[in-house]
């Protein structure tokens, strides 16, 4: 689940992680009172405007600001709520601003120069063990560093037997090139970072930049939060840090359902029991010449509602052509699949895409004497390769 920066700093800071402070809007009046607030709380007289939402690039975009005076802070917040902003990760159809986040500006002058730095904590699926990524070149896209100076990039894994040690953050400290105060104040920040990151059970944290002030003091200036969703019985207030306006409506709609549904940009839907099997299948549509349309995992419960679901799910993507139906029949029966396959269809009514639906396992024949005795535009198929030939088939 992905969350807001202003959310992820409130997360950080719990941990004892200095960041830049802010205050979110929702208009520019709102934006006007936040940057009031932030004068007398920071004593900071200018403000950085910076739009919320789940996305990076948000500067190169035009969604983050710089405002002198609160003049200006109403009439930038005024420029970039209700925009339509575009970045290299939202895709050419941009994501609708709806919160800014008031910002201090951190980059004042004092004794020595300002630094930015890259640091981040994620799962290394690979080695099975969590890695701390860090970069001298803060404020770049890391995709760009790591394709044209990798060198620059340094990764420390953490054996999760015992956890993060003293000279691991040292070393990453060491490595970015610091030393005195701002090298101490580094690895202050690595501990109370990692400590979130574990506590939240989180799947990533990513600051760009880190900030070395003027001063000497090391702060998050962006965060980005990615909390895994298996977890979040743990952490029940969590589930309030949801935007839903953010996510794609068909994926909130599932989940709603229960569903497990991600959409991609083919035009063969499909409907699957298992996330395996879901792969399997988006192979299968990929050989037999189409595109899938989307990830569907309705579960081994699968009944006639969950079946429904799924289908307006997938009929509400005017990319499809067809819909691929793979279940195995383990823990439901093949022939319960079909009734809900044809219940679901009469239900709907009017469905223009042609079916296939691919049953195995328990009473898979009588699923499929369901389907080919239903007198609807259902085909069903036994082996994977008749699925794929289907598909080409309908296709074609």
């Amino acid at each position: 689940m992905n969350i807001h920066e202003y959310q992820g700093k409130e997360i950080l800071k719990s941990y004892g992680v200095r960041i830049q402070e802010g205050i979110v809007a929702e208009t520019p009046e709102q934006a006007v009172e936040a940057a009031k607030r932030l004068t007398e709380e920071t004593g900071t007289g200018w403000h950085v405007i910076k739009a919320q939402i789940h996305a990076g690039g948000r500067g190169k975009g035009g969604g983050v600001k710089l405002a002198k005076n609160l003049e200006q802070v109403k009439e930038v917040a005024s420029q970039i709520l209700g925009m339509t902003l575009v970045t290299h990760q939202t895709g050419p159809e941009g994501k609708l601003v709806q919160k800014v986040l008031i910002a201090q500006d951190v980059y004042y002058p004092g004794p020595s120069e300002t630094k930015e730095f890259y640091l981040s904590i994620l799962l290394d699926r690979a080695k099975g063990r969590n890695v701390i990524m860090a970069s001298t070149e803060g404020g770049m896209d890391i995709e760009e560093v790591a394709e044209h100076s990798p060198e620059k990039i340094l990764k420390e894994w953490i054996d999760p037997r015992v956890g993060l040690q003293p000279f691991q953050a040292r070393k990453v400290a060491f490595a970015l090139g610091l030393e005195g105060d701002a090298f101490k104040e580094m690895v202050k920040f690595i501990h109370a970072l990692y400590r979130a990151y574990e506590d939240t059970d989180a799947s990533q944290f990513e600051i760009n930049p880190v900030l070395k002030t003027s001063d000497n003091k090391i702060l998050a200036v962006d965060a980005k939060v990615n909390l895994d969703d298996n977890a979040l019985f743990r952490h029940k207030t969590f589930a309030d840090l949801r935007d839903t306006a953010e996510e794609d409506p068909l994926e909130v709609e599932a989940s709603e359902s229960n569903l497990n549904y991600v959409k991609l940009d083919g035009n063969v839907g499909c409907m699957v029991n298992g996330a395996g099997l879901a792969m399997a299948t988006m192979d299968i549509i990929k050989l037999s010449g189409g595109e899938p349309a989307n990830f569907l995992d309705v579960g081994g419960g699968a009944n006639a509602q969950t079946v429904e679901a799924g289908f307006r799910i997938i009929l509400k993507d005017p990319n499809v052509k067809a819909i691929l139906i793979n279940i195995f029949g383990g823990i439901v029966r093949c022939d319960r699949v079909a009734n809900g396959v044809v219940e679901a269809y009469k239900n709907i009514g009017d469905i223009q895409v042609p079916i296939i639906v691919r049953l195995q396992g328990t009473n898979a024949e009588e699923g499929a004497r369901i389907i080919d005795e239903s007198g609807l535009k259902v085909f069903s198929a036994v082996l994977l390769k008749d699925a794929a030939d289907k598909v080409k088939e309908v296709l074609a």
